[in-house]
Protein backbone atom coordinates (compact mmCIF):
# COMPACT_ATOMS: atom_id res chain seq x y z
CA UNK A 1 0.00 0.00 0.00
CA UNK A 2 3.08 2.46 0.94
CA UNK A 3 4.69 1.51 -2.68
CA UNK A 4 1.15 2.54 -4.31
CA UNK A 5 0.92 5.97 -2.48
CA UNK A 6 4.58 6.93 -3.52
CA UNK A 7 3.97 5.88 -6.86
CA UNK A 8 0.69 8.29 -6.87
CA UNK A 9 2.54 11.19 -5.70
CA UNK A 10 5.38 10.71 -8.04
CA UNK A 11 2.65 11.13 -10.61
CA UNK A 12 0.88 13.71 -9.45
CA UNK A 13 3.67 15.93 -8.98
CA UNK A 14 5.41 14.91 -12.18
CA UNK A 15 1.63 16.43 -14.60
CA UNK A 16 1.21 18.83 -12.59
CA UNK A 17 5.08 20.64 -13.21
CA UNK A 18 4.19 20.27 -16.59
CA UNK A 19 2.02 23.04 -16.77
CA UNK A 20 3.53 24.91 -14.38
CA UNK A 21 7.08 24.77 -15.77
CA UNK A 22 5.13 25.79 -19.49
CA UNK A 23 4.20 29.44 -17.84
CA UNK A 24 7.66 29.96 -17.25
CA UNK A 25 8.19 32.94 -19.57
CA UNK A 26 11.24 31.99 -22.44
CA UNK A 27 12.40 34.40 -24.96
CA UNK A 28 13.23 33.22 -28.19
CA UNK A 29 15.30 34.72 -30.80
CA UNK A 30 13.47 35.82 -33.46
CA UNK A 31 13.85 33.89 -37.02
CA UNK A 32 15.95 36.30 -39.37
CA UNK A 33 13.81 37.02 -42.44
CA UNK A 34 14.84 35.26 -45.78
CA UNK A 35 17.12 37.01 -47.65
CA UNK A 36 15.40 38.62 -50.90
CA UNK A 37 16.89 36.49 -53.72
CA UNK A 38 17.20 38.52 -57.09
CA UNK A 39 17.61 36.29 -60.45
CA UNK A 40 20.97 37.45 -62.01
CA UNK A 41 20.84 39.66 -65.09
CA UNK A 42 21.85 38.52 -68.20
CA UNK A 43 24.87 39.51 -69.93
CA UNK A 44 23.98 38.95 -73.49
CA UNK A 45 20.21 41.01 -72.86
CA UNK A 46 18.04 37.52 -73.22
CA UNK A 47 15.90 38.68 -70.18
CA UNK A 48 13.04 39.80 -72.46
CA UNK A 49 12.29 38.69 -75.77
CA UNK A 50 13.66 42.45 -77.51
CA UNK A 51 16.64 41.86 -75.65
CA UNK A 52 17.48 38.31 -77.10
CA UNK A 53 16.30 39.69 -80.77
CA UNK A 54 18.14 42.92 -80.64
CA UNK A 55 21.05 41.01 -79.01
CA UNK A 56 21.02 38.35 -81.79
CA UNK A 57 20.77 40.93 -84.36
CA UNK A 58 23.77 43.15 -83.34
CA UNK A 59 25.79 39.95 -83.03
CA UNK A 60 25.47 38.37 -86.33
CA UNK A 61 25.75 42.72 -87.88
CA UNK A 62 29.01 42.09 -86.26
CA UNK A 63 30.21 39.00 -87.29
CA UNK A 64 30.48 37.78 -83.60
CA UNK A 65 28.63 34.11 -84.52
CA UNK A 66 30.25 32.78 -81.62
CA UNK A 67 27.91 34.71 -79.66
CA UNK A 68 24.87 35.08 -81.60
CA UNK A 69 24.92 31.15 -81.62
CA UNK A 70 24.31 31.48 -77.93
CA UNK A 71 20.93 32.81 -78.63
CA UNK A 72 19.35 29.73 -80.00
CA UNK A 73 17.29 26.85 -78.09
CA UNK A 74 19.30 23.94 -79.76
CA UNK A 75 21.79 20.65 -79.48
CA UNK A 76 23.73 21.13 -82.45
CA UNK A 77 27.61 22.17 -81.47
CA UNK A 78 30.37 24.43 -82.66
CA UNK A 79 30.28 24.55 -86.39
CA UNK A 80 26.81 23.40 -87.01
CA UNK A 81 25.87 25.96 -84.45
CA UNK A 82 27.32 28.96 -85.84
CA UNK A 83 26.29 28.19 -89.52
CA UNK A 84 22.44 27.53 -88.05
CA UNK A 85 23.02 31.21 -86.49
CA UNK A 86 24.64 32.52 -89.52
CA UNK A 87 21.47 31.66 -91.60
CA UNK A 88 18.99 32.68 -88.98
CA UNK A 89 20.48 35.85 -89.26
CA UNK A 90 20.57 36.37 -92.95
CA UNK A 91 16.65 35.49 -92.90
CA UNK A 92 16.11 37.94 -90.38
CA UNK A 93 18.02 40.65 -91.15
CA UNK A 94 16.10 40.18 -95.05
CA UNK A 95 12.84 39.29 -94.07
CA UNK A 96 12.12 40.37 -90.27
CA UNK A 97 9.48 43.59 -90.04
CA UNK A 98 11.23 46.96 -89.11
CA UNK A 99 8.49 47.13 -85.86
CA UNK A 100 11.16 46.05 -83.42
CA UNK A 101 9.45 48.30 -80.59
CA UNK A 102 6.34 46.19 -81.03
CA UNK A 103 8.32 43.26 -79.35
CA UNK A 104 7.85 42.68 -75.71
CA UNK A 105 10.41 44.36 -73.19
CA UNK A 106 8.67 42.30 -70.23
CA UNK A 107 10.76 39.41 -68.53
CA UNK A 108 7.50 38.07 -68.72
CA UNK A 109 6.78 38.60 -71.99
CA UNK A 110 3.50 39.48 -74.20
CA UNK A 111 1.85 36.16 -72.65
CA UNK A 112 -0.43 36.20 -75.98
CA UNK A 113 -1.11 32.58 -75.15
CA UNK A 114 -2.08 32.05 -71.64
CA UNK A 115 -1.43 27.88 -72.40
CA UNK A 116 1.93 28.49 -73.01
CA UNK A 117 3.10 31.10 -71.11
CA UNK A 118 6.64 30.46 -71.68
CA UNK A 119 6.42 31.37 -75.66
CA UNK A 120 6.68 34.16 -77.24
CA UNK A 121 6.08 35.24 -81.03
CA UNK A 122 8.30 38.30 -81.97
CA UNK A 123 6.94 38.25 -85.56
CA UNK A 124 6.29 36.75 -88.56
CA UNK A 125 7.96 35.96 -92.14
CA UNK A 126 7.05 35.18 -95.72
CA UNK A 127 8.05 31.81 -97.16
CA UNK A 128 7.08 29.41 -100.29
CA UNK A 129 4.70 27.23 -98.25
CA UNK A 130 3.00 30.28 -96.09
CA UNK A 131 3.99 31.93 -92.78
CA UNK A 132 6.46 30.98 -90.42
CA UNK A 133 6.14 32.17 -87.05
CA UNK A 134 9.28 33.22 -85.19
CA UNK A 135 8.93 32.26 -82.12
CA UNK A 136 11.08 32.38 -78.55
CA UNK A 137 11.16 30.03 -75.96
CA UNK A 138 11.73 30.92 -72.47
CA UNK A 139 14.45 28.26 -70.71
CA UNK A 140 15.92 28.11 -67.68
CA UNK A 141 19.83 28.33 -67.64
CA UNK A 142 20.77 27.43 -64.07
CA UNK A 143 22.29 30.43 -62.27
CA UNK A 144 21.76 32.16 -64.98
CA UNK A 145 17.79 31.81 -64.35
CA UNK A 146 14.99 31.98 -67.66
CA UNK A 147 16.43 33.46 -70.47
CA UNK A 148 14.58 33.73 -73.87
CA UNK A 149 15.89 31.70 -76.89
CA UNK A 150 14.78 31.04 -80.19
CA UNK A 151 13.02 28.22 -80.16
CA UNK A 152 13.83 24.39 -81.86
CA UNK A 153 10.73 24.85 -83.95
CA UNK A 154 11.68 27.96 -85.77
CA UNK A 155 15.28 26.51 -85.78
CA UNK A 156 13.92 23.75 -87.56
CA UNK A 157 12.36 25.92 -90.50
CA UNK A 158 15.38 28.73 -91.07
CA UNK A 159 17.33 26.21 -93.90
CA UNK A 160 14.62 25.67 -96.08
CA UNK A 161 13.65 29.43 -95.47
CA UNK A 162 17.51 30.68 -96.01
CA UNK A 163 17.49 28.61 -99.70
CA UNK A 164 15.02 30.73 -100.89
CA UNK A 165 15.61 33.51 -99.72
CA UNK A 166 17.65 35.38 -103.64
CA UNK A 167 14.76 34.54 -104.92
CA UNK A 168 11.85 37.69 -104.88
CA UNK A 169 14.01 40.64 -104.39
CA UNK A 170 16.56 42.31 -106.57
CA UNK A 171 19.77 42.23 -105.12
CA UNK A 172 21.57 45.82 -105.47
CA UNK A 173 25.15 45.00 -104.47
CA UNK A 174 25.31 43.24 -107.98
CA UNK A 175 24.34 45.95 -110.26
CA UNK A 176 26.17 49.01 -108.40
CA UNK A 177 30.09 49.72 -108.07
CA UNK A 178 31.69 48.63 -104.96
CA UNK A 179 32.31 52.67 -103.54
CA UNK A 180 28.68 52.69 -103.65
CA UNK A 181 27.98 49.63 -101.17
CA UNK A 182 30.31 50.43 -98.80
CA UNK A 183 28.34 50.79 -95.38
CA UNK A 184 28.86 53.70 -93.26
CA UNK A 185 26.71 52.90 -89.86
CA UNK A 186 25.68 49.98 -91.17
CA UNK A 187 23.95 51.36 -94.13
CA UNK A 188 25.55 51.61 -97.93
CA UNK A 189 26.69 54.84 -99.12
CA UNK A 190 23.79 54.78 -102.02
CA UNK A 191 21.45 54.46 -98.80
CA UNK A 192 22.92 57.98 -97.52
CA UNK A 193 23.16 59.79 -101.12
CA UNK A 194 19.79 58.73 -101.89
CA UNK A 195 18.32 60.05 -98.12
CA UNK A 196 20.42 63.28 -98.47
CA UNK A 197 20.59 64.22 -102.49
CA UNK A 198 18.02 62.24 -104.15
CA UNK A 199 15.14 62.51 -101.49
CA UNK A 200 15.10 66.10 -101.97
CA UNK A 201 15.39 65.92 -105.52
CA UNK A 202 12.44 63.65 -105.82
CA UNK A 203 9.88 66.12 -103.59
CA UNK A 204 10.83 68.48 -106.03
CA UNK A 205 10.41 66.68 -109.08
CA UNK A 206 7.08 65.64 -107.75
CA UNK A 207 5.48 69.14 -107.15
CA UNK A 208 6.79 69.92 -111.00
CA UNK A 209 4.84 66.80 -112.07
CA UNK A 210 1.98 67.86 -110.30
CA UNK A 211 1.98 71.61 -111.47
CA UNK A 212 2.54 69.74 -115.02
CA UNK A 213 -0.70 67.68 -114.12
CA UNK A 214 -2.55 70.68 -112.89
CA UNK A 215 -1.79 72.80 -116.45
CA UNK A 216 -2.80 69.68 -118.65
CA UNK A 217 -5.87 69.70 -117.03
CA UNK A 218 -6.58 73.02 -117.66
CA UNK A 219 -5.24 72.56 -120.95
CA UNK A 220 -8.19 69.53 -121.48
CA UNK A 221 -10.69 71.80 -119.99
CA UNK A 222 -9.90 75.17 -122.25
CA UNK A 223 -10.36 72.84 -125.49
CA UNK A 224 -13.74 71.83 -124.26
CA UNK A 225 -14.70 75.38 -123.13
CA UNK A 226 -14.74 75.30 -119.62
CA UNK A 227 -11.42 76.90 -119.18
CA UNK A 228 -10.22 78.56 -115.92
CA UNK A 229 -7.91 81.01 -115.56
CA UNK A 230 -7.15 80.22 -112.09
CA UNK A 231 -6.55 76.42 -112.62
CA UNK A 232 -4.22 77.06 -115.25
CA UNK A 233 -2.34 79.51 -112.65
CA UNK A 234 -2.37 76.75 -109.21
CA UNK A 235 -0.46 74.45 -108.37
CA UNK A 236 -0.98 70.90 -106.64
CA UNK A 237 -0.79 70.72 -102.77
CA UNK A 238 2.87 69.89 -101.43
CA UNK A 239 1.31 67.41 -99.41
CA UNK A 240 0.78 65.22 -102.39
CA UNK A 241 4.41 65.74 -103.21
CA UNK A 242 4.84 64.14 -99.41
CA UNK A 243 2.47 61.29 -99.82
CA UNK A 244 4.09 60.33 -103.26
CA UNK A 245 7.80 59.87 -101.84
CA UNK A 246 6.40 57.73 -98.77
CA UNK A 247 4.53 55.08 -101.05
CA UNK A 248 7.87 55.42 -103.89
CA UNK A 249 9.92 54.63 -100.64
CA UNK A 250 7.98 52.04 -99.06
CA UNK A 251 7.70 50.32 -102.65
CA UNK A 252 11.49 50.38 -102.98
CA UNK A 253 11.73 49.20 -99.46
CA UNK A 254 9.64 46.06 -100.43
CA UNK A 255 11.02 45.59 -104.00
CA UNK A 256 15.06 45.68 -103.20
CA UNK A 257 16.69 43.21 -101.05
CA UNK A 258 18.22 45.69 -98.24
CA UNK A 259 19.34 45.16 -94.50
CA UNK A 260 17.23 45.02 -91.78
CA UNK A 261 18.70 48.35 -91.13
CA UNK A 262 18.48 49.79 -93.77
CA UNK A 263 14.70 48.81 -94.35
CA UNK A 264 14.27 50.36 -90.64
CA UNK A 265 15.41 53.24 -91.67
CA UNK A 266 13.79 53.64 -94.56
CA UNK A 267 10.68 52.49 -92.79
CA UNK A 268 11.07 55.45 -90.57
CA UNK A 269 11.69 58.09 -93.08
CA UNK A 270 8.12 57.16 -95.58
CA UNK A 271 6.16 56.92 -92.38
CA UNK A 272 7.49 60.19 -91.39
CA UNK A 273 6.31 60.98 -94.44
CA UNK A 274 3.14 59.97 -94.80
CA UNK A 275 2.38 61.38 -90.93
CA UNK A 276 3.90 64.87 -91.78
CA UNK A 277 1.81 65.00 -95.36
CA UNK A 278 -1.58 63.85 -93.79
CA UNK A 279 -0.93 66.36 -91.07
CA UNK A 280 -0.08 69.15 -94.01
CA UNK A 281 -3.38 68.14 -95.50
CA UNK A 282 -5.31 68.33 -92.41
CA UNK A 283 -3.97 71.79 -91.90
CA UNK A 284 -5.17 72.63 -95.68
CA UNK A 285 -8.31 71.59 -94.80
CA UNK A 286 -8.67 73.60 -91.61
CA UNK A 287 -7.48 76.42 -93.60
CA UNK A 288 -10.13 75.94 -96.53
CA UNK A 289 -12.68 75.51 -94.32
CA UNK A 290 -12.11 78.70 -92.39
CA UNK A 291 -12.22 80.67 -95.51
CA UNK A 292 -15.11 79.09 -96.87
CA UNK A 293 -16.93 79.82 -93.64
CA UNK A 294 -15.70 83.15 -93.90
CA UNK A 295 -17.25 84.19 -97.05
CA UNK A 296 -20.32 82.81 -96.25
CA UNK A 297 -21.06 84.85 -92.93
CA UNK A 298 -19.39 87.91 -94.23
CA UNK A 299 -22.49 87.89 -97.41
CA UNK A 300 -24.70 87.07 -94.19
CA UNK A 301 -23.36 89.55 -92.76
CA UNK A 302 -22.17 87.53 -89.83
CA UNK A 303 -18.51 89.04 -89.48
CA UNK A 304 -18.23 89.06 -85.77
CA UNK A 305 -18.11 85.21 -86.37
CA UNK A 306 -14.60 85.83 -87.81
CA UNK A 307 -12.78 85.85 -84.54
CA UNK A 308 -14.46 82.51 -83.51
CA UNK A 309 -13.72 80.84 -86.58
CA UNK A 310 -10.11 81.82 -86.04
CA UNK A 311 -9.67 80.43 -83.03
CA UNK A 312 -11.61 77.51 -83.93
CA UNK A 313 -8.80 76.85 -86.51
CA UNK A 314 -6.24 77.36 -84.26
CA UNK A 315 -7.86 75.09 -81.79
CA UNK A 316 -8.11 72.27 -84.48
CA UNK A 317 -4.34 72.92 -86.12
CA UNK A 318 -3.42 72.21 -82.64
CA UNK A 319 -5.31 68.78 -81.75
CA UNK A 320 -4.10 67.98 -85.59
CA UNK A 321 -0.47 68.84 -84.94
CA UNK A 322 -0.93 66.87 -81.02
CA UNK A 323 -2.08 63.89 -82.68
CA UNK A 324 0.60 63.76 -85.40
CA UNK A 325 3.06 64.14 -82.50
CA UNK A 326 1.27 61.16 -80.44
CA UNK A 327 1.15 58.73 -83.63
CA UNK A 328 5.13 59.19 -83.81
CA UNK A 329 5.67 58.65 -80.50
CA UNK A 330 3.92 55.67 -80.66
CA UNK A 331 5.53 54.69 -83.63
CA UNK A 332 8.98 55.16 -81.81
CA UNK A 333 7.56 52.85 -78.84
CA UNK A 334 7.49 56.07 -76.72
CA UNK A 335 4.63 55.84 -74.25
CA UNK A 336 2.79 58.75 -74.58
CA UNK A 337 1.11 59.11 -71.34
CA UNK A 338 3.80 60.55 -69.41
CA UNK A 339 3.48 63.51 -72.15
CA UNK A 340 -0.25 63.84 -71.36
CA UNK A 341 -0.45 64.16 -67.79
CA UNK A 342 2.47 66.92 -68.50
CA UNK A 343 0.50 69.07 -70.81
CA UNK A 344 -2.97 68.50 -68.88
CA UNK A 345 -0.31 69.85 -65.43
CA UNK A 346 0.99 72.71 -67.74
CA UNK A 347 -2.61 73.46 -68.80
CA UNK A 348 -3.59 74.20 -65.47
CA UNK A 349 -0.84 76.32 -65.15
CA UNK A 350 -0.95 78.48 -68.24
CA UNK A 351 -4.67 78.63 -67.50
CA UNK A 352 -3.92 79.89 -64.08
CA UNK A 353 -1.56 82.33 -65.31
CA UNK A 354 -4.08 83.66 -67.82
CA UNK A 355 -7.03 83.95 -65.81
CA UNK A 356 -8.02 87.25 -67.33
CA UNK A 357 -6.87 86.44 -71.20
CA UNK A 358 -9.53 83.59 -70.83
CA UNK A 359 -11.89 85.55 -68.95
CA UNK A 360 -11.98 87.81 -71.96
CA UNK A 361 -11.92 84.54 -74.10
CA UNK A 362 -15.32 83.08 -72.87
CA UNK A 363 -16.32 86.78 -72.87
CA UNK A 364 -15.99 87.16 -76.31
CA UNK A 365 -17.38 83.99 -76.94
CA UNK A 366 -20.61 84.52 -75.06
CA UNK A 367 -21.17 87.57 -76.98
CA UNK A 368 -20.55 86.20 -80.57
CA UNK A 369 -22.94 83.23 -79.24
CA UNK A 370 -25.73 85.48 -77.85
CA UNK A 371 -25.08 87.78 -80.67
CA UNK A 372 -25.58 90.57 -78.69
CA UNK A 373 -23.24 92.82 -80.51
CA UNK A 374 -22.12 92.25 -84.04
CA UNK A 375 -19.32 94.51 -86.53
CA UNK A 376 -21.15 97.38 -87.58
CA UNK A 377 -23.88 98.14 -84.79
CA UNK A 378 -23.79 101.65 -83.57
CA UNK A 379 -23.38 100.99 -79.13
CA UNK A 380 -23.26 102.85 -75.89
CA UNK A 381 -21.34 101.46 -73.32
CA UNK A 382 -22.05 103.85 -70.47
CA UNK A 383 -20.08 107.32 -71.26
CA UNK A 384 -18.46 105.41 -74.34
CA UNK A 385 -19.86 105.05 -77.58
CA UNK A 386 -19.12 104.22 -81.52
CA UNK A 387 -19.30 101.58 -84.23
CA UNK A 388 -17.92 97.90 -83.85
CA UNK A 389 -14.90 97.73 -86.08
CA UNK A 390 -14.35 94.41 -85.13
CA UNK A 391 -14.76 91.38 -82.73
CA UNK A 392 -11.97 89.88 -81.31
CA UNK A 393 -10.89 87.12 -78.54
CA UNK A 394 -9.65 89.50 -76.14
CA UNK A 395 -11.61 92.56 -76.73
CA UNK A 396 -14.06 94.64 -79.11
CA UNK A 397 -13.14 97.45 -81.13
CA UNK A 398 -15.33 100.72 -81.11
CA UNK A 399 -14.27 103.73 -83.65
CA UNK A 400 -16.30 106.45 -81.71
CA UNK A 401 -17.55 109.85 -83.38
CA UNK A 402 -14.08 111.13 -83.31
CA UNK A 403 -12.89 108.45 -85.83
CA UNK A 404 -10.55 106.66 -82.75
CA UNK A 405 -10.50 103.11 -81.98
CA UNK A 406 -11.13 102.00 -78.56
CA UNK A 407 -10.30 98.40 -77.38
CA UNK A 408 -13.03 97.00 -74.90
CA UNK A 409 -12.14 93.77 -72.83
CA UNK A 410 -14.74 91.64 -73.56
CA UNK A 411 -15.67 90.72 -70.03
CA UNK A 412 -16.59 94.13 -69.63
CA UNK A 413 -18.45 94.15 -72.46
CA UNK A 414 -20.32 90.98 -71.33
CA UNK A 415 -20.80 92.26 -67.89
CA UNK A 416 -22.23 95.87 -68.48
CA UNK A 417 -25.91 97.32 -70.39
CA UNK A 418 -25.13 97.28 -73.92
CA UNK A 419 -27.39 99.75 -75.69
CA UNK A 420 -27.49 98.79 -79.52
CA UNK A 421 -28.61 102.08 -80.84
CA UNK A 422 -28.20 100.94 -84.36
CA UNK A 423 -30.58 98.14 -84.04
CA UNK A 424 -33.66 100.17 -83.94
CA UNK A 425 -36.56 99.14 -86.37
CA UNK A 426 -37.94 102.34 -86.41
CA UNK A 427 -36.75 106.14 -84.96
CA UNK A 428 -38.65 108.11 -82.15
CA UNK A 429 -39.79 111.41 -84.01
CA UNK A 430 -40.71 113.67 -80.86
CA UNK A 431 -40.62 117.46 -80.49
CA UNK A 432 -42.18 119.99 -78.32
CA UNK A 433 -43.58 122.99 -79.93
CA UNK A 434 -43.88 126.33 -77.90
CA UNK A 435 -46.42 128.64 -79.65
CA UNK A 436 -46.33 132.23 -78.65
CA UNK A 437 -49.08 133.36 -76.21
CA UNK A 438 -51.06 135.77 -78.49
CA UNK A 439 -51.64 132.82 -80.93
CA UNK A 440 -55.64 132.32 -80.94
CA UNK A 441 -57.54 129.09 -80.14
CA UNK A 442 -58.49 128.59 -83.49
CA UNK A 443 -55.44 128.99 -85.43
CA UNK A 444 -53.51 126.77 -82.71
CA UNK A 445 -56.49 123.76 -83.52
CA UNK A 446 -56.00 124.65 -87.25
CA UNK A 447 -52.09 124.14 -87.22
CA UNK A 448 -52.28 121.03 -84.55
CA UNK A 449 -55.05 119.54 -87.32
CA UNK A 450 -53.09 120.12 -90.24
CA UNK A 451 -49.70 118.74 -88.71
CA UNK A 452 -51.82 115.62 -87.36
CA UNK A 453 -53.04 115.10 -91.11
CA UNK A 454 -49.36 115.77 -92.56
CA UNK A 455 -47.93 112.97 -90.34
CA UNK A 456 -50.39 110.43 -90.99
CA UNK A 457 -50.13 110.69 -94.69
CA UNK A 458 -46.17 111.00 -94.66
CA UNK A 459 -44.80 108.07 -96.07
CA UNK A 460 -41.63 107.99 -93.25
CA UNK A 461 -44.37 107.68 -90.51
CA UNK A 462 -45.01 104.46 -89.33
CA UNK A 463 -48.78 104.46 -89.73
CA UNK A 464 -49.35 101.03 -87.77
CA UNK A 465 -47.96 102.95 -84.44
CA UNK A 466 -49.58 105.71 -82.33
CA UNK A 467 -49.09 109.27 -84.03
CA UNK A 468 -50.05 112.22 -81.61
CA UNK A 469 -50.21 115.87 -81.89
CA UNK A 470 -51.67 117.19 -78.97
CA UNK A 471 -52.06 120.56 -76.89
CA UNK A 472 -51.19 119.77 -73.50
CA UNK A 473 -49.91 122.53 -71.95
CA UNK A 474 -49.68 126.61 -71.47
CA UNK A 475 -46.33 127.59 -70.38
CA UNK A 476 -45.77 131.21 -68.42
CA UNK A 477 -44.14 131.82 -72.09
CA UNK A 478 -45.74 129.97 -74.79
CA UNK A 479 -48.39 127.38 -75.62
CA UNK A 480 -47.18 123.70 -75.95
CA UNK A 481 -47.98 121.20 -78.52
CA UNK A 482 -46.86 117.23 -78.15
CA UNK A 483 -45.37 116.01 -80.94
CA UNK A 484 -45.25 111.74 -81.16
CA UNK A 485 -44.47 109.88 -83.75
CA UNK A 486 -42.08 107.23 -85.42
CA UNK A 487 -39.87 106.89 -88.21
CA UNK A 488 -38.95 104.27 -90.37
CA UNK A 489 -35.74 104.44 -91.62
CA UNK A 490 -32.86 101.34 -92.08
CA UNK A 491 -30.49 103.92 -90.24
CA UNK A 492 -29.32 106.68 -88.27
CA UNK A 493 -28.66 108.97 -91.48
CA UNK A 494 -32.11 108.26 -93.32
CA UNK A 495 -33.38 109.44 -90.06
CA UNK A 496 -31.65 112.27 -89.64
CA UNK A 497 -33.12 113.17 -93.48
CA UNK A 498 -35.95 112.03 -92.89
CA UNK A 499 -36.67 114.21 -89.64
CA UNK A 500 -35.39 117.05 -91.76
CA UNK A 501 -38.06 117.46 -93.98
CA UNK A 502 -40.44 117.10 -91.23
CA UNK A 503 -39.53 119.41 -89.63
CA UNK A 504 -39.54 121.98 -92.52
CA UNK A 505 -43.05 120.59 -93.17
CA UNK A 506 -43.93 121.40 -89.70
CA UNK A 507 -42.59 125.14 -89.84
CA UNK A 508 -44.28 125.57 -93.04
CA UNK A 509 -47.22 124.81 -91.66
CA UNK A 510 -47.39 127.24 -88.29
CA UNK A 511 -46.39 129.72 -90.77
CA UNK A 512 -49.45 129.63 -92.53
CA UNK A 513 -51.99 129.10 -89.88
CA UNK A 514 -50.28 132.07 -88.16
CA UNK A 515 -48.83 130.47 -85.13
CA UNK A 516 -45.41 131.34 -84.82
CA UNK A 517 -43.30 130.22 -82.39
CA UNK A 518 -42.56 131.51 -79.14
CA UNK A 519 -39.47 133.21 -77.87
CA UNK A 520 -38.61 132.72 -73.86
CA UNK A 521 -39.92 136.37 -72.65
CA UNK A 522 -39.37 137.91 -69.15
CA UNK A 523 -41.14 140.53 -67.80
CA UNK A 524 -40.11 143.21 -65.62
CA UNK A 525 -41.89 145.47 -62.95
CA UNK A 526 -40.97 148.89 -62.21
CA UNK A 527 -42.18 150.36 -58.78
CA UNK A 528 -44.24 153.58 -58.85
CA UNK A 529 -41.77 155.60 -56.65
CA UNK A 530 -39.30 155.57 -59.33
CA UNK A 531 -42.19 157.73 -61.65
CA UNK A 532 -41.62 160.92 -59.74
CA UNK A 533 -37.64 160.20 -60.91
CA UNK A 534 -35.96 161.68 -63.97
CA UNK A 535 -34.66 159.39 -66.88
CA UNK A 536 -31.60 159.85 -65.70
CA UNK A 537 -32.01 159.39 -61.97
CA UNK A 538 -34.54 156.04 -62.65
CA UNK A 539 -31.55 154.77 -64.89
CA UNK A 540 -28.78 155.52 -62.30
CA UNK A 541 -31.06 154.10 -59.21
CA UNK A 542 -31.41 150.88 -61.84
CA UNK A 543 -28.23 150.46 -62.05
CA UNK A 544 -27.97 150.60 -58.21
Amino acid sequence: MTRIRTAWLVLNALFVSVPLHAQVPTTVPAAPPPAATTAPKDTLGRDTPRGTVLGFMNAGREGRMEVARLYLDTRLRDSAAIDLARKLYTVLDRRLSTRLNEISDLPEGTKANLLQPNEDNVGTIRTATGTLELVLDRVNRGSLGPVWLFSAKTLDAIPDVYEELDVDRVSIDRVLPAFLIYRIAGIRLIGWLVLVVLLPLGFRLTDLLGRLFVMLLALVRARRGAGDQALVDSRAPRFVALLLLAFVVRWIVTALELSLLERRVWSIVSTLLFIVGIGWALLRVNSATERYLNRRWHRAGRGEMTAMLGLLRRMADGVVLAVCGLVMLEYFGVDPTAALAGLGIGGIAVALAAQKTLENVIGGLSIIFDKAVRVGDFLKLGDLSGTVDSIGLRSTRLRTPDRTIVSVPNSQVANVNVETVSARDKFWFRHILAIRLDTGGERLRAATDAIRTHLMAHPSIDQSDTIRVRFFRISPSSLDVDIFAYVIAPDWEHFLVAQQQLLFDILGILERAGAPLALPTQTLYLDDARKSLSPVQALGGART
